[in-house]
């Protein structure tokens, strides 16, 4: 998968609550869906200033995994349907078409393509071993499993394009998953949706980020073997 860009942050872990509120808000106003670069180009410019503070790249995975499951939750309600964050493959399968995928227009304001790639590249890599001694492993991995979750229910179920960013994003998501079990040393188990998408091994079309060509295709349930049970 040639057109992936991975960062690695090499600064330490400070804690200013002020200024990581003030990262936050800028990263939150000044990217997304509303500015004209590519998705790629601002995560890329995202990751740079997250990389100065590794804790609010945690909040905003934090931040979306939350703001996704109350909008889940809500929509299962009115359904009468359980949500359980831990697998969204069981609502899906139940509600099929009338479900939403949420992931683009969260009241967080933060996209998936840009503040959560960016957020997950920085956290992995040579951070790893770092960001397991800062914040708590186990809560992170949940949501980052959490979060590949509903990207692959999103392709699965709700006709979500498999584009560059998309497939970038779910990458990101399990390689940065693999390097925080790794530097946990005892990881916990992984989630169910994870196995079962283990046990499968298709491979998916993958467009350029404008949906009129293939550029390449992914394998999810291939790259999870290959990175999550080494």
């Amino acid at each position: 998968m040639r057109w992936l860009r991975f960062g690695s942050a090499k600064r330490p872990v400070e804690h200013d609550p002020a200024r990581q509120q003030a990262l936050l808000a800028e990263v939150r106003q000044n990217f997304g869906a509303q500015n004209q670069a590519s998705f790629a180009d601002q995560a890329e410019a995202v990751a740079k200033l997250l990389a100065e503070d590794l804790p609010v790249a945690v909040v905003v995975l934090r931040e979306f995994a939350d703001s996704a499951y109350a909008q889940m939750y809500h929509q299962a309600a009115n359904l009468r349907l359980a949500t359980d964050r831990t697998n969204y493959r069981p609502l899906w399968q139940s509600a099929g078409t009338h479900l939403q995928w949420p992931l683009f227009a969260l009241p967080c304001a933060l996209h998936p393509y840009v503040h959560v790639s960016a957020a997950a590249s920085v956290l992995g890599g040579g951070e790893a071993r770092q960001v397991v001694r800062v914040t708590d492993p186990e809560q992170l991995l949940a949501h980052l499993f959490e979060i590949l979750d509903l990207t692959i229910a999103g392709w699965e179920f709700g006709r979500v394009r498999v584009d560059v960013d998309a497939a970038t994003l779910a990458m990101r998501l399990i390689t940065t998953a693999r390097d925080l079990r790794a530097a946990m040393g005892n990881p916990p188990p992984l989630p169910n949706p994870v196995r079962e998408l283990m046990r499968r091994n298709n491979s998916i079309t993958v467009l350029d980020p404008s949906g009129t060509r293939p550029v390449g295709a992914i394998n999810p349930g291939k790259e999870m073997r290959e990175n999550l049970l080494a």
